[in-house]
């Protein structure tokens, strides 16, 4: 059995200000096509994908122009009509020149989408779930988690040999401050998020589903409680708190058992999913529909219109920050994603992923402190959801004692950054945390 309560949480974590008020009840709004898209190959977790169009060639919206490059890999699809006019290197969010796609948009057939051919319906009970050719499907769709991982959503589908499902979890938790994005999504296209959810089940043989809402999202949980009725599926109230959203404190919240060091989910039988993914899981059956667009949050203290957009992917952070009205006149940064695991952009000329969740811009800079001596205080250990000991990782990261990183579990630490949000000493603890992780991978790579 699981331990539940109405407000369910995990130990540790952190509580930053919400800062949701600005969007968290505006509706999504669709942005209109702009002139140019900047399709990068690399847009989640694992191998880029391959193009399969080149320069001059014209391609439709959801038409593939790039497949999958092995198991953990997606295909991806032009999300307008237009021309391929260059296949180069350009800018990418996460930093440097990679390898993208820039097509030209037509502004008289932009919109009309071509759906995936010779899909079954997996609605049939000829063709129903389960299927081994449903994460196929879901991979030729281009679907990977849409919470900010990216992690290509067919592989948590694929159930390894000896591994059995019994609970799918639908993560809804969206603890960063300042993003709205996954709570319209389960307010306004809450049948969509169940149905996701029912057919994931479905075809992982879980025997019962859970959505873990925080406890801010109260209208959120209302509509799904009233869409679950009489399924095997709760609406799980969570308490509002930093990291609530990773997958492995919603387990611990939900089921009051930890993934062990090493593990996944799976060891626990459990699948956890985003809720924004499952509504494209149910696209995909429904419509046969390829993932080419996203719903974002666009806010901060420096936004003249935040709301909530759905946006072509491919679209450039200029583009979008212009049709929200613009930035005030002295920007000092802009964010992709939340603020607490976000990416601070150096230019704007660079486009949205498949994960991106947000844009935000911020009036003044981001806090700068210098850094002092550390004074054993014991904050970030408190802090910590994983129960790891950040000031020791650190000081050990920057000595390069690559066994001793090892040893401290350095991979079990996914740089939520809860540590660094409450060093009074203002130790980069989660920036020298990236580094050791570094270390630990070179030198695996070298065994």
């Amino acid at each position: 059995m699981f331990w539940r309560r109405d407000r369910a949480t995990f130990r540790h974590g952190v509580h930053p200000d919400e800062r949701k008020d600005a969007t968290c009840r505006r509706p999504i709004e669709r942005m209109p096509f702009v002139e140019e898209y900047v399709l990068h190959f690399s847009q989640h977790l694992g191998a880029p994908s391959r193009p399969v169009v080149g320069v001059g060639d014209r391609v439709e919206r959801g038409q593939l122009v790039a497949e999958a490059a092995g198991f953990v890999s997606v295909d991806l699809h032009s999300p307008v009509t237009g021309e391929i006019t260059a296949s180069e290197l350009r800018p990418h969010p996460g930093g440097g020149m990679l390898p993208a796609l820039v097509i030209r948009t037509d502004p008289y057939d932009a919109q009309r989408i071509r759906r995936l051919e010779k899909m079954p319906d997996f609605r049939s009970e000829a063709a129903g779930l389960p299927n081994d050719d449903f994460p196929k499907w879901v991979q030729k769709a281009g679907i990977v988690g849409l919470g900010g991982a990216a992690f290509p959503t067919h592989v948590k589908m694929s159930v390894p040999e000896g591994k059995t499902v019994r609970f799918v979890v639908i993560n809804g938790c969206e603890c960063e401050p300042f993003l709205t994005c996954d709570h319209r999504v389960m307010v306004e296209r809450t049948d969509a998020v169940v149905a996701g959810l029912q057919w994931i089940m479905k075809q992982l043989g879980a025997e019962r589903g859970y959505i873990g809402v925080e406890s801010n999202k109260a209208d959120a949980i209302d509509l799904l409680d009233e869409r679950v009725s009489g399924m095997p599926i709760e609406t799980v109230g969570l308490e509002v708190k930093y990291p609530q959203g990773a997958e492995k404190m919603l387990i611990d919240a939900i089921f009051r058992k930890e993934v062990p060091s090493g593990k996944l989910p799976i060891d626990l039988e459990v699948v956890v999913q985003n809720a924004g993914t499952a509504a494209a899981v149910a696209d995909l059956v429904r419509e046969r529909l390829p993932l080419v667009e996203r719903v974002l949050t666009v806010s901060g203290p420096a936004m003249k219109r935040p709301t909530n957009l759905l946006v072509p992917l491919g679209t450039s952070v200029r583009a979008i920050l212009e049709y929200c009205g613009g930035l005030d006149p002295h920007p000092r940064d802009v964010i992709l994603g939340g603020p607490m695991m976000g990416t601070a952009l150096k230019r704007l000329d660079v486009p949205i992923l498949k994960g991106t969740s947000g844009i935000l811009a911020f009036d003044t800079a981001l806090p700068s402190f210098m850094e002092e001596p550390c004074i054993r205080c014991g904050r970030c250990l408190e802090a910590c959801p994983m129960h790891l000991n950040p000031s020791r990782l650190a000081l050990l990261a920057r000595y390069e004692r690559v066994d001793e990183l090892k040893t401290h579990h350095m991979n079990d630490c996914f740089e939520c950054a809860s540590c660094s949000f409450v060093c009074p000493s203002h130790i980069p603890l989660v920036q020298l945390m990236r580094v050791g992780k570094a270390m630990v991978r070179k030198e695996a790579a070298k065994a």
